[in-house]
């Protein structure tokens, strides 16, 4: 089980946060600031992203803070988002792959994708690829790929993965966080038959109070949605907490490649390694995903 006080100084060490503006992503950014990290915070709203740069500021931490604007529901804004950064930063330790859009109304991508699909899956994916030359660079550089707990319930709809024959927004998310420990743990496989010393890892967060719950109960306006979460409320644990597990595979010193930290009671807790979706295990599914996954994003 790991606590606060292991992790260790970060100085020297950049990391690139999707997400970073609120929830797990501004925690995140939070506690490696606070301990001497550059921080690349990327978040959709530059404005919103802008308001928590400047609370992060307030501490006066010894980190570094980069702003970009990254738009996930558009690979080809993915792509030259990553021309950006390969410009501006001589290297990259770490990739925290955290944003995540959970349960909206059936919505689509600038490609025509389904848009938990194209932002939790794709637009990671495609990310960490283009960055990944960076990446390989530097010594025990890491992907993070942050999933979920529905990812024990997920399952790929090999016939209609966008949804288009039946929509449930539900069954779309778990397929979504199932596609990050699938991932990533592909990911892992390929960069050890390299000889890579980049790892890739995976993290979820348990019951962790986000503007995930908020935002889904306002797209769709679901009253049940909002009671169920209101009495669902005391089982949950901080956005802080949350962060943790995504945090120790990003940092500890004895994490290693294709291991999954999750809170210690599985929705709440400490963080230790946990298991990953027996679906994700399969490696002719994960080699079929990958397939599949390259080339939607290649005909982007």
């Amino acid at each position: 089980m790991v606590r606060f006080n292991e992790i260790k100084n970060q100085n020297g060490r950049v990391f690139l946060i999707t997400g970073a503006n609120s929830g797990l992503g501004y925690e995140t950014s939070k506690f490696l600031l606070e301990r001497g990290a550059t921080v690349i915070m990327c978040c959709r709203d530059l404005l919103k992203g802008e308001k928590a740069k400047q609370e992060l500021l307030k501490f006066n931490f010894s980190g570094n803070i980069e702003l970009f604007e990254l738009d996930l529901s558009d690979l080809n804004n993915v792509k030259r988002f990553s021309e950006s950064i390969k410009n501006k930063f001589n290297c990259l330790d770490i990739l925290i792959n955290n944003a995540g859009i959970m349960a909206p109304p059936k919505t689509f991508s600038k490609q025509g994708l389904e848009i938990q699909f194209a932002v939790n899956h794709l637009a990671h994916m495609s990310l960490t690829l283009e960055l990944l030359p960076m990446l390989e660079e530097k010594n025990n550089s890491r992907v993070v790929t942050v999933t979920s707990g529905v990812q024990y319930f997920g399952k790929i709809q090999w016939e209609d993965l966008q949804g288009n024959l039946k929509y449930d927004r539900w069954a779309a998310y778990a397929q979504s966080k199932l596609a990050n420990v699938m991932f990533g743990l592909e990911l892992n496989l390929k960069l050890k038959e390299r000889n890579s010393q980049t790892s890739s890892l995976l993290a979820h967060p348990g019951f962790a109070r986000t503007n995930l719950q908020p935002k889904s109960v306002e797209a769709n306006q679901s009253w049940q949605e909002g009671l169920a979460y209101k009495l669902m409320d005391p089982m949950f644990q901080s956005a802080k907490m949350g962060a943790m597990p995504q945090i120790s595979a990003a940092t500890l010193s004895s994490a290693q490649g294709g291991e999954q930290y999750g809170p210690r009671f599985n929705f709440r807790g400490f963080p230790k390694i946990c298991r990953n979706a027996p679906k994700a295990l399969n490696q002719a599914s994960r080699k079929k995903l990958w397939e599949i996954s390259e080339k939607l994003i290649k005909d982007a």
